[in-house]
C-alpha cells in the first residue's frame, strides 16, 4: 500500500483480503473518510498510531485481524479511544456511551509498533488468524471484493459491476490469481479519482488501444 503515501486527496480505500501488516503509508492520506481493512495480517493494534493524525476518518472496517485479539470489548475501546471521530467501527455505529467507556476500558497508543518485535501481547494466534485471512473461500472472496469495488465506482458515479461481469476466472485459477487481479481493478479505481479531465482523456485513449489490441489477437486466433 506505499502507492497512497502520493494519494493525499484519497477519500475512500478498499484493502480488504490483501496480506497487510502495515499502516504507516496512509498517514500522508488526510482526506479519507472510509477505510476498509478487513481480514488483513495487522498484528498489533499499535498500528492504530499511524491513523490518529487523519482527522476526517469517519469508517473503520478492521475486524477479522489477529491484532483484534480473543477480547471484543477491549479491542473496541481501544480504537474508539485513540480514533474518537470514527461514527463507524466494524460495521456498527458507535455511540457517544462508547466514546465515554473508551476512555476508561481503552488503551491509549503513543507509538508505532517495533517491526521486528511485536509488541503488547495483540498477536495471540497470529499464524492461525493470518491463515485463516488467506484460505477465504472464493464466493465468499468474490462477493466481498465485488461489494467494495462497487462501492468505489459509485464514488466515480459509475454503474456497477454485475457480478457475472466481475470475475472470469476459470475453475482452475487459483484464489491468489483471483485477488490479483482484483486488486489491481480496485487500485485503478481508486487513482482515476486523483486525475483531471486530460489525465482521463489519457486513460481512456489507452483503454480504447488496449481493447483494440485484444480484440485483434482474438481474431487472429479465430
Amino acid at each position: 500500500i506505499s502507492i497512497c503515501r502520493d494519494l493525499p486527496n484519497i477519500e475512500v480505500i478498499t484493502f480488504s483480503v490483501n496480506g497487510i501488516s502495515d499502516l504507516e503509508p496512509l498517514t500522508q492520506c488526510q482526506n479519507l473518510s472510509e477505510l476498509y481493512l478487513r481480514k488483513n495480517n495487522i498484528t498489533s493494534l499499535n498500528e492504530l498510531f499511524h491513523l490518529k493524525g487523519l482527522s476526517r476518518l469517519r469508517v473503520l472496517w478492521l475486524a477479522e485481524n489477529p491484532c483484534c485479539g480473543q477480547d471484543p470489548h477491549r479491542y473496541r475501546m481501544t480504537v474508539l479511544r485513540n480514533l474518537p471521530g470514527l461514527q463507524k467501527l466494524d460495521n456498527q455505529a458507535v455511540t457517544e456511551e462508547e466514546l465515554s467507556q473508551a476512555l476508561v476500558d481503552g488503551v491509549e497508543i503513543t507509538a508505532p509498533p517495533a517491526r521486528r518485535n511485536v509488541e503488547n501481547g495483540w498477536s495471540e494466534s497470529t499464524e492461525s488468524s493470518a491463515a485463516g485471512s488467506t484460505a477465504e473461500p472464493g464466493s465468499e472472496l468474490l462477493s466481498s471484493s465485488l461489494e467494495e469495488t462497487n462501492k468505489i465506482r459509485e464514488e466515480l458515479d459509475m454503474k456497477p459491476v454485475p457480478r457475472d461481469k466481475y470475475s472470469f476466472f476459470s475453475p482452475r485459477e487459483t484464489d491468489c490469481n483471483r485477488k490479483k487481479r482484483n486488486n489491481v481493478l480496485n487500485a485503478i479505481l481508486l487513482l482515476m479519482k486523483e486525475l483531471d479531465v486530460e489525465g482521463l482523456e489519457i486513460i481512456q485513449q489507452t483503454v480504447v488501444r488496449r481493447l483494440q489490441a485484444f480484440q485483434k489477437k482474438e481474431l487472429q486466433e479465430e
